[in-house]
């Protein structure tokens, strides 16, 4: 079977060509022209369209070097089908190294957009119209927000998709996040179309964090060779499941003060634990943080001065028992071997 050509953008991409293409957006109030970088290759035969994207929050740079890395891996010559690699989804948040766009908006909350809208409206639909609608599976690739970060994750929406189950599980990051999709998102759009996508989320914003960069590329590449788009690897990888939790919980400050963390990321805990404390600055009064549930610990905040009510702590909850840690040190040694633990 003969592959065709693809079109992105205006631009003609025929089987085994590899293109870098600017996708015009609105320009500057200096009139200085916006280009949204996309990268395609177009294999001789046929198979899956897969797009993977990165930076739709701006200051969440680890899937920029995710691509960059993966766009290097030689194997590429011999694609099945279609890889659309972007980089750098929100350039606007890029440039200003934060989350959002100039408007304020949130571009993972505009999606699919519209033509006439608003900034992010007009760059969600241009997304869609121009990457989304030509594939068949998605990745997107995101970290924590700033002041946060995350153990490598995947999030779907697996209650009756088998295929995105499969993509999730091939994956093979430590904890899969059975979550609803939530209205605007990209995951969502998608969802729409069709398509099964995938959501990764690991590390901090404005940091390249290489445990989760690693574990990303490895990602990718796991759900390459699974859909058939590249050939099987030859290495054997450690016999491990990642946990599926269907619900997951925020732990907040109980008061403003000294945030101080004893426990380290892909924890397992047990509902009572002691997760950290929250004192004064002056040394008269402190708060112990239980743990309200049971669960692996996937998320944390960075800052050590907090106010009452902020999000110190993310618990996937899960019943299982404390054998969650040989599965955590399985996928550190086959990230780094020369790494006991990155997360703590």
């Amino acid at each position: 079977m003969k592959q065709n050509v693809i079109t992105v953008s205006g631009v003609t991409v025929k089987p085994g060509e590899r293109r870098y293409i600017d996708l015009p957006l609105p320009s500057l109030y200096t009139h200085s022209r916006v280009m949204m970088p996309i990268h395609v290759i177009h294999g001789r035969r046929p198979g899956p369209k897969l797009f993977v994207s990165a930076a739709i929050h701006g200051d969440e740079i680890n899937g920029i070097e995710i691509i960059r890395r993966l766009l290097h891996y030689k194997a590429l010559k011999t694609l099945k089908g279609t890889l659309i690699a972007v980089p750098v989804v929100n350039v606007y948040g890029f440039l200003n190294k934060t989350r959002y766009l100039p408007d304020r908006r949130d571009l993972n909350r505009s999606f699919p957009g519209h033509e006439r809208g608003s900034l992010a409206a007009r760059i969600a639909h241009l997304f869609v119209e121009e990457v989304v609608s030509h594939c068949t599976h998605g990745i997107d690739l995101h970290t924590a927000a700033i002041g946060r970060t995350n153990l490598p994750q995947v999030r779907a929406t697996l209650n009756g998709n088998d295929e995105l189950r499969k993509m999730a599980c091939v994956f093979r990051s430590p904890v899969i996040l059975d979550t609803e999709t939530r209205a605007g998102t990209l995951r969502s759009a998608a969802q729409e179309y069709g398509i099964p996508t995938l959501l990764y989320e690991a590390g901090e914003a404005l940091r390249f964090d290489e445990i989760p960069i690693r574990a990303g590329v490895k990602g990718i590449l796991a759900v390459m060779r699974d859909l058939g788009m590249l050939p099987a690897s030859k290495i054997r990888h450690p016999n491990y499941k990642p946990l599926i939790s269907k619900r997951s919980k925020w732990v907040r400050a109980p008061q403003s003060g000294i945030f101080r963390s004893i426990t380290p990321m892909g924890k397992f805990l047990h509902e009572g634990d002691i997760l950290g404390y929250v004192g004064d600055p002056f040394g008269t009064s402190e708060e112990i943080i239980h743990a309200p549930l049971s669960g692996i610990l996937v998320g944390r905040s960075t800052l050590p001065l907090v106010h009452e009510g902020e999000a110190l702590f993310h618990i996937a909850e899960t019943d299982v028992n404390h054998k969650t840690g040989f599965n955590l040190r399985d996928f550190h040694h086959e990230i780094d071997p020369d790494q006991e633990n990155p997360f703590r």
